[in-house]
C-alpha cells in the first residue's frame, strides 16, 4: 500500500515522475482567472489564523459542512474562528474521495509543512502551528512562494481598480490585473436591480445611462479603463448561450420597458443579452483582448440560504440546457465579420464535454495557435476525474499541445496548490500513455509540452 500524499502522489509510473519532477514541478504560474481581492494583495495582508485564510468565503468546504450535519451558526454564523476551524476538521475524515480531501491535504502540506491528516482530535495543535507561521505568509510572500508571474482577478465594470493601478505604479513584480466582467448589465431579470446597477455603473462611467444605446457608452468606457488599467481579458458567466437578432429599436424598446419596472419576456431578455455580449466580444476583438465564458452553472437553488448569505453561498450545482445551436450561431456571428478575439471556453457539465470541445474546433482560423481553448475542468470539474475527463476531450478533439493549462478560479490565496495538483494529474496522463507505448517514449518532447500546458502557452497566448 502507497502512502497518501507521498513524494508520488497521483504518479503512478516512473515516466509520469519524471515528466513532473523533471519539467512539471518548478515552472512558474500564470492564474489567468480567480477571485482573489486585490486590495489584500495591495496591503499585503496578513491573516490573523487558519479560519481567516482558510474557510472565510470557500462555499465547497461550506458544502461539505452542511453534508455532514454540520449546524449553519458553526459554519457562516457568529461562532469563534477556532469552533469554525475544529468543525471543519471534524468534518475532513468524511471528505474521503472528494477533492475537498486532496486539497486540504496538499494545502496542509504546502507551504505550512503539515504532513498529518487533519481531524477533530488534532485540529486544536494543527490549528496553532499554522497560525504560528501566519505572519511570514502575507499575500504577496503567498505569490512569491507559489511563483505566480500573473493573475487575473475578476471585477465589475464599476469597479475603480484603484488597488491594480496601485501596484501597477508601484512595480509589485507579480502581475495583477483585472478582467472585465459585465454580467450585471446584462441581467435584466429582476428589473429594480438593474436599475440601481445602471445608476452604479452609469457614476463610474460618468455617463446618465437613459437609454440602451447610453448603456454601451458606459461599458465601453468602463472597457477603455480597464485597458489602461492593464485589462486583457473580459469574463462572462452563463447558465447557456444566448443568441438572437436584433434591432436597434428592439433593444431600445426592451430598455425602456425594464427602466419601467417591466419584466421581460424571456425572447426579448435573450435579445438583450446576446446584443449585448456581441459589442462586448466585437471590443475585446479590436483591443486584442481574450474572452471567456464559463457556461453552465444553476446558481442560487436554496433561497432560504440565498435570502440569509447572498450569492456564492455554496447553493449553485450543474445545470442541464441545450448548447451547441446557440454556441455555434453566436461564435458565427463574431467570425464572419472577422470579430471572434481568441476565447476560452468553460463547461460545467461532464456530459458536454465532447460538444464544446468540438465546437471551439469549428472556428480556429490558423491566425494564432489554439486561438479557441476549451478551458480547464470549472467549479465542480477541477478534481481528478473532472481534469481528466477534459483533457481525453480536448486530446480527442483537439490538440492538448496548444492548451493553455489550469487556473484556481479560487478566494483564497492557498489555492495555488491546485495547479500542482493539475500537474501531477496532467504528468500521470502522459506518463501512462507512454508508459503503455501509446505516445513514444521521446521524455524530451513529452516534458517540452507539458512545460508548455503548465505555463509557456499561457504566457504566449495572454500576452500580459
Amino acid at each position: 500500500m502507497k502512502q497518501f500524499l507521498s513524494e508520488d502522489f497521483l504518479l503512478q509510473t516512473e515516466t509520469a515522475r519524471r515528466l513532473y519532477f523533471d519539467y512539471a514541478k518548478d515552472m512558474p504560474v500564470i492564474d489567468y482567472h480567480n477571485h482573489l481581492p486585490p486590495d489584500e494583495i495591495a496591503m499585503n495582508k496578513t491573516f490573523a489564523n487558519m479560519t481567516e485564510i482558510w474557510l472565510k468565503g470557500d462555499h465547497y468546504k461550506w458544502r461539505a459542512m452542511r453534508a455532514n450535519g454540520v449546524a449553519e451558526d458553526l459554519i457562516t454564523g457568529n461562532a469563534d474562528d477556532f469552533t469554525k476551524f475544529r468543525v471543519w476538521a471534524e468534518t475532513v475524515p468524511y471528505t474521503l474521495r472528494n477533492p475537498l480531501y486532496h486539497w486540504s491535504a496538499m494545502e496542509l502540506n504546502n507551504p505550512f509543512g503539515i504532513r498529518e491528516t487533519l481531524n477533530g482530535d488534532n485540529a486544536a495543535k494543527i490549528y496553532e502551528a499554522c497560525n504560528a507561521q501566519l505572519p511570514q505568509y502575507s499575500t504577496r510572500n503567498l505569490l512569491h512562494h507559489f511563483k505566480v508571474k500573473a493573475l487575473c482577478t475578476t471585477d465589475d465594470p464599476s469597479d475603480s481598480l484603484e488597488h491594480h493601478i496601485a501596484l501597477r505604479k508601484e512595480g509589485f513584480d507579480v502581475k495583477v490585473l483585472p478582467t472585465f466582467r459585465p454580467d450585471k448589465a446584462m441581467a435584466t431579470e429582476d428589473p429594480a436591480v438593474f436599475k440601481a446597477y445602471l445608476e452604479k455603473l452609469g457614476a463610474a462611467a460618468g455617463i446618465n445611462i437613459n437609454s440602451y444605446k447610453t448603456l454601451l457608452e458606459a461599458l465601453k468606457n468602463r472597457h477603455d479603463y480597464f485597458h489602461a488599467a492593464g485589462g486583457r481579458l473580459s469574463d462572462h458567466g452563463l447558465n447557456y448561450f444566448v443568441y438572437s437578432d436584433f434591432t436597434e429599436a428592439a433593444l431600445e424598446q426592451a430598455f425602456a420597458d425594464v427602466m419601467a419596472g417591466k419584466q421581460l419576456e424571456d425572447k426579448d431578455a435573450v435579445m438583450f443579452k446576446s446584443a449585448t455580449l456581441h459589442f462586448i466580444c466585437q471590443w475585446n476583438h479590436e483591443k486584442g483582448w481574450v474572452q471567456q465564458f464559463h457556461v453552465g452553472a444553476i446558481r442560487n437553488n436554496n433561497s432560504r440560504l440565498l435570502t440569509r448569505l447572498g450569492a456564492d453561498a455554496g447553493v449553485d450545482s450543474i445545470g442541464d440546457w441545450s448548447m451547441a445551436a446557440a454556441m455555434s450561431k453566436f461564435f458565427d456571428r463574431l467570425d464572419k465579420d472577422d470579430r471572434l478575439a481568441k476565447t476560452v471556453v468553460y463547461n460545467l457539465n461532464p456530459s458536454y464535454n465532447e460538444v464544446f470541445a468540438t465546437m471551439v474546433g469549428n472556428f480556429q482560423d490558423g491566425s494564432v495557435a489554439g486561438k479557441m481553448q476549451f478551458g480547464s475542468g470549472w467549479w465542480f470539474m477541477d478534481q481528478k476525474d473532472g481534469m481528466e475527463k477534459q483533457m481525453n476531450a480536448l486530446s480527442n478533439m483537439g490538440l492538448i499541445s496548444r492548451f493553455v493549462g489550469m487556473l484556481t478560479d479560487s478566494r483564497s490565496f492557498l489555492s495555488y496548490s491546485r495547479h500542482e495538483y493539475f500537474r501531477r494529474i496532467l504528468c500521470n496522463l502522459f506518463g501512462n500513455d507512454a508508459e503503455n507505448g501509446e505516445l513514444p517514449a521521446d521524455i524530451p518532447w513529452l516534458g517540452k509540452t507539458v512545460q508548455n500546458i503548465c505555463y509557456n502557452n499561457a504566457q504566449a497566448y495572454f500576452n500580459f
